[in-house]
């Protein structure tokens, strides 16, 4: 599909809906999610630490352009994830320092960034979340064209505008928001599960039988 200049309204999600992903793990969502949605592969953390939560507020841009982006930032609200797709492209940067302090002023909660970034000692010693591809010292175009709102694709990841994103350490993962609270209700159930195995494990107790009943079950000889 031809890309234009096109700019749609943004799609919110309640607080209650975002909030119930605080603390879900990306590898525990992924598990409950059927491990369909590789997150956007070869996108990785830039950022100090800390995890990323919020609304996608997608965009979908020329490769190396970021006159888009600038209108997102003016156009998101507190609590959005500015999604880019920028076509994981590393020629030129899609943000820098500048860009990334506006929209932590704006109380926006971070980037997904199909493509590169740069200034990343910045990045690095901001709390402020930055998933990206790659990294470039060359800076962007603002020609256009670019659109806000719609469909994007990260990395082989599904992104719709208000879906709730979430990101640690191991990558980031686009939630839609029809899914969100069945997704949520499933991780915190296995999170619970997988702590009183940790507690087993710690304790000694743990029950390993079910390794060699899965191989017999497969028509293994032990």
């Amino acid at each position: 599909m031809s890309i234009g200049f096109r700019v749609q309204p943004r799609v919110a999600a309640s607080k209650d809906l975002v909030g119930g992903l605080a603390g879900v793990p990306t590898s525990i969502a992924s598990d409950n999610m059927a491990r369909l949605f590789a997150g956007g592969c070869g996108l990785r953390p830039h950022h100090r630490g800390g995890a990323l939560l919020g609304t996608a507020f997608t965009v979908r841009t020329r490769p190396g352009d970021n006159l888009m982006v600038h209108k997102a930032i003016d156009m998101a609200e507190p609590g959005d994830v500015v999604v880019v797709d920028a076509g994981g492209d590393l020629t030129n940067a899609i943000i820098g320092e500048i860009m990334l302090s506006i929209a932590a002023r704006r109380g926006l909660a971070g980037f997904v960034i199909d493509g590169a970034v740069r200034d990343t000692d910045h990045i690095a010693a901001s709390p402020l979340p930055v998933y990206a591809r790659g990294v470039t010292h060359r800076g962007p175009y603002k020609d256009g064209p670019g659109e806000l709102n719609g469909p994007v694709s990260i990395g082989g990841m599904p992104v719709m505008p208000g879906d709730i994103i979430i990101g640690d350490a191991d990558g980031v993962l686009a939630i839609p928001q029809a899914e969100a609270a069945e997704v949520a209700r499933l991780s915190r159930a296995q999170m619970a599960r997988e702590q009183a195995i940790l507690a087993s494990i710690a304790d000694g107790s743990i029950d390993r039988s079910w390794v060699d009943a899965t191989l017999k079950a497969r028509g293994c000889m032990l």
